[in-house]
């Protein structure tokens, strides 16, 4: 039904609380980037006025920081635009300080806790080879 995919690899290690954290973060990177991936409001039967969603289902991934680096590479070799955060990113309390936090970093030598990109199918699967549903 959809040429593209939209996946998020998150650190299979964290913690409930941050694993939903981050896909949640993610999430609004690829919307903001995509911005006809969200589709129109909700109304229920009473008249009620939802938020609209994405029009295109969400998978989310697991992945060790090993892979996760892999995954994090290859989407800057083939030039696809990504939503990461990194570890750091926890002890900050704000997106200011979310942002010099993260600029401390390179791709060599950053601890990526989740990754989220919306492409071709195909790409997205190469890039995110290794990474398994999140159980």
């Amino acid at each position: 039904m959809f040429d593209t995919k939209f996946a998020i690899v998150v650190r299979d290690d964290l913690a409930v609380w941050q694993k939903l954290n981050v896909v949640a973060f993610l999430a609004t990177g690829v919307a903001a980037q995509f911005p006809s991936l969200i589709g129109e409001p909700y109304r229920d039967r009473a008249g009620n006025i939802y938020n609209a969603l994405s029009i295109q289902p969400v998978i989310i991934l697991s992945a060790d920081q090993p892979t996760l680096s892999a995954i994090h590479r290859r989407s800057l070799e083939r030039g696809v635009q990504t939503s990461l955060y990194v570890e750091e990113m926890f002890s900050t309390g704000h997106d200011v300080l979310n942002r010099e936090v993260f600029a401390r970093f390179a791709p060599d030598d950053a601890k990526v806790v989740g990754i989220a990109l919306r492409a071709d199918k195909k790409t997205v699967d190469k890039i995110t080879k290794g990474a398994q549903m999140h159980k």
